[in-house]
């Protein structure tokens, strides 16, 4: 392998590592300790594994994450714990382990728009169960997950509660030749205007009225989905009651403004604190078909 494309997947491995740890401390308090070699050949599709293929336009290839039997769930059981929730099933443990495996993902995607120059996003990722993996650069991720900070543990204890997790990381060969390709071609110039020609101006750049309503706040909201529920079953319920909602997990959820909805894009975790990544802005169209 040219040393210029050992040199991209080795970035691309050390830049996940990162986010994933960076989103798994940011949900659970603790940053894991992490590990990680090379394997020689592609792992087994075992069954019961977790499988994640991601492909990151506009660039080609794509990035494949396997979480052996009982990993997936012990990551998202070890988030699940830390924010209180004592009792998750299985899918509740997985269904956190893919928004922690979303979160990672999209930092790298962010970390490649940066040094690319140009957007680079996820899009058409999900589950995939594959007869057998691709010819790619493949790694293994050990995790080590403590249970609570370093900073409350006595002093000369060993971490309490250490739980190893193992993660497979495979970048396909055309995701890092078209890093690379990307990075050869120079960056495209913007054709100058026209003499005597100026860029178009909005009505609105000249307008004082418009300058005021800048100030102008609107309250914002982010809908996760909504539900249609008989009155009888809203009498019925209790502490911890679940309503399904409308919208699966891997869905965009929208972002309101003054009732309309004007985007959609992703939750993400900053600080410690719910955000949403913005994905796509809505047309004017859809924004009017949208007003509640």
């Amino acid at each position: 392998m040219p040393a210029e494309l050992a040199k991209i997947e080795t970035w691309l491995i050390g830049e996940w590592i990162s986010r994933l740890t960076a989103a798994v401390e940011s949900m659970a308090a603790v940053r894991p300790a992490v590990t990680s070699s090379a394997l020689e050949v592609p792992p087994e599709a075992a069954p019961s594994a977790q499988i994640w293929r991601q492909p990151l336009p506009p660039l080609a290839g794509a990035v494949w994450v396997v979480a052996p039997t009982g990993s997936a769930e012990a990551l998202g059981g070890h988030v699940l714990h830390a924010l209180g929730v004592e009792d998750a099933g299985e899918e509740e443990q997985r269904s956190t382990f893919r928004e922690t495996l979303n979160q990672a993902l999209a930092g790298l995607a962010q970390a490649l728009t940066a040094r690319l120059q140009r957007e680079v996003n996820l899009a058409g990722g999900g589950e995939a169960r594959p007869p057998e993996f691709p010819q790619a650069a493949w790694s293994t991720v050990n995790l080590t997950l403590g249970d609570q900070p370093a900073g409350d543990k006595p002093a000369g204890d060993q971490p309490v509660g250490d739980h190893p997790v193992e993660l497979l990381v495979g970048l396909e060969a055309a995701l890092t030749e078209s890093i690379q390709l990307v990075e050869v071609q120079p960056a495209p110039v913007p054709e100058p205007l026209a003499p005597h020609v100026s860029a178009p101006r909005s009505p609105a750049d000249n307008s004082k009225t418009f300058a005021l309503l800048l100030e102008v706040e609107l309250p914002v909201a982010v809908s996760f989905g909504r539900a249609q529920i008989p009155l009888k079953d809203v009498l019925k319920l209790t502490t911890g009651s679940i309503v399904e909602l409308n919208r699966a997990v891997t869905e965009p959820v929208e972002i309101i403004v003054n009732n309309c909805v004007i985007a959609r894009g992703e939750v993400v975790v900053v600080e410690g604190n719910f955000g949403v990544r913005i994905q796509e802005v809505v047309n004017r169209q859809e924004r009017l078909r949208t007003v509640q």
